[in-house]
Order: structure tokens, then C-alpha cells, then sequence
């Protein structure tokens, strides 16, 4: 290999997309790499085929800003190499292993921005592995990529402004919602008026999801407890408390999900300091307002860092490519990155608001019967994790992985791991961040047995 090795850009998302447009207009030449098909991240994801939905049909009242987004990337395929449909399985030493096209590429880059994104939290409740049960992304992955609906009658269950917002398109798509089963109190809600000042737009619209489903005669319950998803070979109803009141509906598919988390196993083999952070009740890959991580030439941008929105992404994606810029000794616009920051710091600010709007339902390992899988690649119940416990005298996450196999599955821990630490504070009465987080291993997410190996290669080659 000959020459530097270029930069290395994960995702082509808002952050990615922003993060390669910095880099290539300053001369540089980045390589993307992204799992989808097409550039977009989840929150502009672009169909598979031409359907005959609108750009308006698919993205609402951000439909401008995805046009904007999907446009200003294609304009840079002369001054990129972009690798879709391609996985960052591993990542050592300024190498990255990714699985492109059957094979196995080993890639040295010289800068590295992570821009991976976030998926769905979710804290497993009875029911929820019952065919025609998704969470909230799934859910709008279908309706956005495929044109298809989970169900012909949805119920749309968690907290979050996904979960209105899934809503909505899935109404607006012509889908019965049967309801909108939130987990937050109502009164939690009054917290968006002093989101009015900071992001008026945002809040405008949540408001106005809100308001057209009940006006289409969809029903908002707030402060549910107790849920459950009901049927036997396939989801046929759910139930859920409210007050003293047991309620239940009848319905063919659910959305559930708990906000959103985010995807930080590449941070953590990339040698990444992680801390705890109390906002997102997770910990996260520390890094400071342009991005820079604890890791010389790795920077962290999006949701993948920090749950912050699509706004949010792109000026971080943007803002992390300057840092690399200026840590190369590259000319910058430091007007540009000091604005960049005052902007990030707003909407950090109003992630405070949703939050707030939004709570984390922290008395759910409480409640959780002991029946309950947690870790369904494994089948690893809630009862099993806390006689685990019990019986091991455990109280640190990756000890309990060992003795349960809980994370040990397809998902590494991705979407059971946060509930597991949940259930292992609650047993040994110490707070989440004592606890610790599942570490990271390769592959972070599986791979084809008949993945071939490849030679050791630079991006440009």
C-alpha cells in the first residue's frame, strides 16, 4: 500500500452524507460505507423501487430536506468512493474489516468518522416476540422502503416522538391505527411549551400529529403500565393498565418502542472512552462538541453518539470533518465550526425538553414478570437473569453475559443488553452506570458463513 490511506466515513446518513461533503470540498477523497442500499440513514431512507409515492408522501413536511440531502450526495460520486450494501464488521489499528459483495475487505484509513446511527430501544414486555409485533423503526422501514404496512389494523405502543410520528405516517398512508398507547403521563407532556423557544418547528409539528390522529379518530392513552401483546401463533390484541382501569383492543400488528438508542459497537472497538450518560440513561462514547473522541483521528457524529435528531446529524457530520481537517493541518472554516457548535449546543439544550417530555420508564425492571424472555436469540428470561444473579453473587454486566448468555446472540446484545442492565441494578439496588455496559466484540453484527476473505487493500485501490 503507497500514498495515505484516505479517510473513512461509516454511515450515509445525515451525519455521514454532511461528514463526506466537508472532507471532498476540502480536496480530500473519503471513503462512505453504509449497510443500506441508499444514502438517506433511517430517518430519509429512500424506497427500493419506484412505487409511485412522492417524495411529500414518504417524508412529510421534511420531504425538502431529504430531496436536499439525497441530491447534494449524488452530486458527489465523482469525488467519493462510496460502498453500499457494505458492513464495518471490526475495526483494529487504523484497519477496518468490511464485508462487501461476499467478501471480506481489509481497508487502512487514515481518519475515521463514525456516523452509525441509532435503532430502537426496547424493554421486552409479555408478548412482545409474537409475530406481527416491530418496533417503531421496523415499523416505518416497511411502510417507508416497501410501501407495506405490519398490519391491516396497527396499534403503535412506547414513548417517544417516534412513536406519534410512525403513527401518523401509517394513518396518513391510509393504515387503521386502532391507538397510540404512551407510556408518559400527559402532565410529562407540558414539558414541550419550553421547547416553543428553542425548536418551535419541532414542537409545532409533534403537536400537530397529535391533533390530526385524534381528529381521525385515533385514540391517545397516556400513562399506560402494565402492557402486553396477546395471541398464539401471531399477535392478535394487546392490554394495558391505565389507573385501575385494565384496557385491551383488538389489532394485527403493533409498533413498540422506547425512544431510540444508539449504535456505538464500532466506537467501543475503535477504542473509544465510554462514560455514562444520565440523559439517555446509557453510556456513550465520550467526545466533545467538534466530535473528537478520546481516540486520536476518530471522530463520532449523529445519533450514533447521542440520540439528537437529523438536524442535529448533519451539523455534527459537518462539524466532525472539520476537526479532522484541522487535526491534518488542512485549511478550515473556523467561522463556520464556531457556528456549528452554537447550534449543536441549542439542540442539545432541547434534547433536555424531550426528554423530560419523554421520560425512561425506570420502574420497569420492577414490574417485569419473571416469565418474560429478555434475550430472545437466546431465550434467556427475566426470571432467569435475576436467579443468575442470585445465585453467582454477580454485579457487573459482561459477568452476568458469561453466566446467562444474555448478548451472546445475533444481536449482540444490541437490543437486550439495556434491559439486562436494568434487571441486574434493580436486583442488586445500585443505580444503571454501576453496573457497566456489554463490551463490544467483532463481528458486530453476523456474518455469512461463506464470506470469503480478501487482501489487504487501501480504499483507493
Amino acid at each position: 500500500m503507497t500514498g495515505r490511506p484516505q479517510p473513512l466515513v461509516v454511515g450515509a446518513g445525515p451525519a455521514g452524507v454532511r461528514a463526506a461533503e466537508a472532507l471532498a470540498n476540502a480536496g480530500l477523497r473519503p471513503l462512505v460505507v453504509d449497510e443500506a442500499p441508499a444514502c438517506g440513514g433511517q430517518i430519509y431512507r429512500q424506497r427500493l423501487v419506484d412505487d409511485g409515492r412522492s417524495t411529500r408522501d414518504l417524508y412529510g413536511s421534511e420531504a425538502p430536506k431529504a430531496e436536499r440531502l439525497h441530491r447534494d450526495f449524488a452530486a458527489l460520486a465523482r469525488r467519493i468512493d462510496y460502498w453500499p450494501q457494505a458492513l464495518v464488521w471490526n475495526l483494529r489499528e487504523g484497519m477496518a474489516d468490511i464485508a462487501l459483495a461476499g467478501v471480506s475487505r481489509e481497508v487502512a484509513y487514515d481518519g475515521l468518522i463514525l456516523a452509525t446511527g441509532a435503532s430502537d430501544r426496547v424493554l421486552p414486555v409479555p408478548g412482545w416476540t409474537l409475530p406481527g409485533v416491530f418496533t417503531l423503526g421496523g415499523a416505518q422501514i416497511a411502510l417507508k422502503t416497501q410501501g407495506c404496512a405490519i398490519g391491516s389494523r396497527v396499534v403503535f405502543a412506547g414513548s417517544g416522538p417516534l412513536l406519534y410520528l410512525v403513527a401518523w405516517q401509517y394513518m396518513k398512508a391510509g393504515i387503521d391505527v386502532a391507538a397510540v398507547l404512551d407510556a408518559t403521563p400527559l402532565m410529562a407532556k407540558y414539558h414541550l411549551l419550553r421547547g416553543l423557544v428553542l425548536a418551535p418547528d419541532i414542537v409545532l409539528r409533534g403537536m400537530r400529529f397529535a391533533a390530526e390522529l385524534r381528529l381521525r379518530g385515533v385514540a391517545i392513552h397516556y400513562g399506560i403500565e402494565d402492557l402486553a401483546m396477546e395471541g398464539v401463533t401471531r399477535v392478535e390484541g394487546v392490554r394495558w393498565r391505565q389507573g385501575e382501569r385494565e384496557r385491551s383492543l383488538a389489532c394485527d400488528g403493533i409498533g413498540y418502542g422506547l425512544s431510540l438508542r444508539s449504535e456505538t459497537q464500532l466506537a467501543d472497538l475503535a477504542g473509544c472512552a465510554f462514560s455514562f450518560n444520565a440523559r439517555e440513561n446509557a453510556f456513550l462514547p465520550q467526545r466533545d462538541i467538534s466530535g473528537r473522541s478520546s481516540v486520536a483521528g476518530v471522530y463520532l457524529a449523529g445519533d450514533g453518539a447521542g440520540i439528537a435528531g437529523a438536524d442535529a446529524a448533519e451539523l455534527a457530520g459537518e462539524r466532525g470533518a472539520l476537526a479532522l481537517l484541522e487535526d491534518r493541518g488542512l485549511p478550515h472554516a473556523l467561522e463556520r465550526a464556531a457556528d456549528l457548535e452554537r447550534r449543536l449546543s441549542r439542540i442539545g439544550r432541547f434534547r433536555e425538553v424531550l426528554e423530560a417530555a419523554f421520560p425512561y420508564p425506570g420502574h420497569w425492571a420492577k414490574c417485569v414478570a419473571d416469565e418474560t424472555l429478555v434475550c430472545r436469540c437466546e431465550e434467556v428470561s427475566a426470571g432467569t437473569l435475576r436467579q443468575s444473579v442470585r445465585d453467582f453473587a454477580l454485579d457487573e454486566l459482561n459477568r452476568l453475559k458469561a453466566v446467562s448468555r444474555i448478548g451472546m446472540g445475533r444481536c449482540q446484545g444490541r437490543f437486550c443488553g439495556a434491559a439486562a442492565a436494568e434487571i441486574l441494578a434493580c436486583e442488586i439496588a445500585k443505580s444503571v452506570d454501576a453496573v457497566g455496559h456489554l463490551r463490544a466484540q467483532a463481528p458486530v453484527k453476523p456474518l455469512p458463513l461463506a464470506l470469503k476473505p480478501g487482501r489487504a487493500r487501501t480504499a483507493a485501490e
